[in-house]
């Protein structure tokens, strides 16, 4: 299994999203073709209502502390309420950076 699905799987089991999605950025870095190092993720979900946004990326942490010690180098994170989802278009999700070349 790919550490994308690994990701997309148990941020389903844990927070039954209403929209998720897994974006590998890894093409975007300098590491060897094929990696699964970089990751975006969109995820909206009830649980994060009445959540400030540090606890929501520290849950999401929290289900993915294997893969963030083990293989994943940079994970952006853009979690919503359903309600904040509904106010905004897809085209709003904030864009990754460019790499600035790290280890070139």
């Amino acid at each position: 299994m790919t550490i994308a699905a690994v990701i997309t799987q148990k941020l389903t089991d844990e927070f039954t999203p209403l929209h998720l999605e897994v974006i590998n950025e890894s093409y975007k870095h300098n590491v060897p073709e094929g990696s699964e190092s970089h990751f975006k993720v969109t995820i909206v979900s009830e649980k994060f209502t009445g959540q400030r946004l540090i606890g929501r990326h520290r849950q999401v942490n929290a289900v993915l502390a294997e893969e963030l010690e083990h293989h994943i180098h940079a994970l952006a994170m853009h979690t919503y309420t359903p309600e904040q989802w509904q106010t905004m278009t897809e085209q709003q999700v904030p864009q990754s950076p460019n790499c600035m070349g790290g280890g070139k």
